[in-house]
């Protein structure tokens, strides 16, 4: 049985760059392989289609919306655009997300401002727009994309991003409270070490000849620290997505699921 037959799901970051694979687009698909209809909203319309393609292929239903999760007035365009098609919204998936490198030192205030601007309000402004509509119809799922680098140093020097990411948990928990009465949850996905394009985009941007990257080698040395001996894959955070969007899940809320491959467990 489909788990989410007749839910309508807006996907935020449902594109990918380059035409790859991210965890917004995986989700996207997974969600509705297990029945629902998907709103699949990223700021480039491009990216967006491209993941409708693939659902349609799969025989889903899907629209394709164009918007930046900063902007407000984008925001509310592009959930109103998603009412207007299917008449509600059950599961908000919020996914969108960048990465700056720099410790506290070195970080430049442009890239702490930008960091903080995108990674914080990705899921404020979705969720802001959104909650009134699932109180409306007594009942939704919010599910946002944090990091497992929102909870401790990971060895690398990044700390705008570990700190907006911390932030979305906090945001989640706060949330998941204010809503429950609501017949609402809400969680987060800590997700560890996951092959992206905008996780090989950053590898690329910190080395000084991209070229040279050894990537079948670097794989091989992340995945040593992995206690799973593997690096995820977009599809083992949709797979998590996927579970807490369901009624499987109808008595979590507040809390986080780590996908690391128990990465948290040995650092």
């Amino acid at each position: 049985m489909k788990r989410l037959k007749n839910r309508i799901a807006l996907v935020t970051g449902a594109g990918t760059m380059n035409g790859g694979l991210g965890n917004g687009k995986a989700t996207a698909i997974r969600l509705a392989q297990e029945g629902a209809t998907i709103c699949a909203l990223d700021i480039h319309m491009e990216a967006a289609e491209q993941t409708c393609q693939q659902v349609r292929t799969h025989g889903g239903t899907a629209l394709a919306v164009a918007a930046d999760v900063t902007n407000e007035d984008q925001m509310a365009s592009a959930i109103e655009a998603c009412l207007n098609a299917f008449g509600r919204i059950d599961i908000l998936q919020n996914n969108v997300g960048i990465l700056r490198a720099g410790g506290a030192l070195d970080t430049s205030v442009s890239d702490w401002d930008l960091m903080t601007q995108v990674n914080m309000k990705a899921v404020f402004l979705p969720t802001k727009h959104v909650l009134p509509h699932l109180i409306e119809q007594g009942g939704g799922v919010v599910t946002n994309v944090s990091s497992i680098a929102g909870l401790r140093y990971l060895g690398t020097p990044y700390i705008g991003y570990n700190a907006t990411k911390g932030s979305i948990i906090s945001f989640t928990r706060n949330l998941a409270a204010e809503v429950a009465p609501h017949g609402i949850r809400a969680n987060a996905i800590l997700p560890g070490f996951i092959d992206t394009p905008m996780a090989r985009n950053i590898t690329e941007q910190n080395t000084d000849d991209p070229d040279t990257i050894d990537w079948d080698t670097l794989d091989q040395q992340r995945a040593a620290r992995i206690p799973l001996g593997r690096v995820g894959t977009p599809w083992d955070v949709a797979n998590a997505a996927v579970f807490l969007a369901s009624d499987e899940a109808s008595y979590i809320t507040g809390t986080e699921i780590t996908v690391d491959g128990g990465v948290s467990c040995r650092v």
